[in-house]
C-alpha cells in the first residue's frame, strides 16, 4: 500500500492506492481486464433493506455481453448491478434477477438510478431522469453487512475471482448510496448532477476507495 496524493491524477497501472473523496473526479477504465477496480468503504455498514444507488457513467462496451457496474459480495452477490444485452440487471442474494429493458449505455454520459425497499417489493430504475416501470421483487429481504464493495469487476468470491469478459470500460463518476429510497424529485436532482441528500452509506463526495490496476482518474469536466 502506498499513500498518495489524489492531485497527482497519474495512471494506476500495477499499484494500489488510497483516497478520500474523488470529488468531481471521473473513474476512466480503458481497458478489457481482470485486474483493474476501485474498492468502496461505505461509513455506514451495509444492512439494508431499502436503498437508492446513483451512479454516471460512458461506456463503449458491445450491447452484447453482460457488464459488471456495481458489486457488493457477502457470502454471495449480495447487491450487484449489470448492463446487460437489451436490459440493466438488479440481483440481490440467492434469487432471479429485476431487469429492466432500457436504451443501454453509450459514449454519452448515462445519469443511472435503482431503487428498492423490502417492504413494498417495489424496484425502480431510472435512466437520465425517466422513471421505469416499478416492479415487485424480494419482499422480507435484507443486505448483510460486512461485505466488500468493488466498482467495475464482478466478484465470484470476496474481493477476488473477476473475469476480464465481464469487466466494465469507460468512465464512471457521482457514485452515491442512500439506505433509503429517495422520493421522485430528490432522484431527478440527482440525474441533473446535483445530490442532496448526499449517499450517507457511500457518497461519492467524501468516501474512502482504493484504485487497483489500470485506472486513471481525471476531472470530469476536462
Amino acid at each position: 500500500m502506498v499513500l498518495f496524493s489524489e492531485a497527482l491524477n497519474k495512471t494506476l497501472k500495477g499499484f494500489c492506492f488510497y483516497f478520500t473523496g474523488p470529488q468531481k473526479k471521473s473513474l476512466i477504465f480503458p481497458e478489457e481486464t481482470n485486474s483493474s477496480y476501485e474498492i468502496l468503504h461505505p461509513v455506514k455498514p451495509m444492512s439494508l433493506t431499502a436503498f437508492t444507488l446513483c451512479m454516471r457513467l460512458a461506456s463503449e462496451l458491445p450491447n452484447k455481453r453482460d457488464t459488471i457496474l456495481f458489486s457488493y459480495y457477502m457470502a454471495g452477490d449480495a447487491l450487484n448491478l449489470w448492463s446487460e444485452p437489451g436490459v440493466f440487471t438488479l440481483y440481490l442474494l440467492n434469487s432471479t434477477p429485476a431487469s429492466f429493458r432500457f436504451p443501454q449505455l453509450s459514449t454519452f454520459w448515462t445519469n443511472l438510478c435503482v431503487t428498492w425497499k423490502s417492504s413494498s417489493r417495489l424496484t425502480t430504475f431510472w435512466v437520465n431522469g425517466r422513471r421505469s416501470v416499478r416492479k415487485v421483487y424480494r419482499q422480507g429481504h435484507q443486505i448483510q453487512k460486512g461485505g466488500s464493495v468493488i466498482l467495475c469487476q464482478d466478484q465470484d468470491r470476496w474481493g477476488r475471482s473477476f473475469e476480464s469478459t465481464q469487466s466494465f470500460t469507460g468512465e464512471i463518476t457521482n457514485v452515491h448510496l442512500w439506505d433509503y429510497a429517495l422520493s421522485s424529485d430528490e432522484i431527478l436532482s440527482a440525474s441533473e448532477g446535483y445530490t442532496e441528500p448526499e449517499g450517507n452509506v457511500i457518497d461519492w463526495n467524501s468516501v474512502e476507495y482504493e484504485a487497483k490496476g489500470n485506472v486513471l482518474i481525471e476531472p470530469v469536466n476536462d
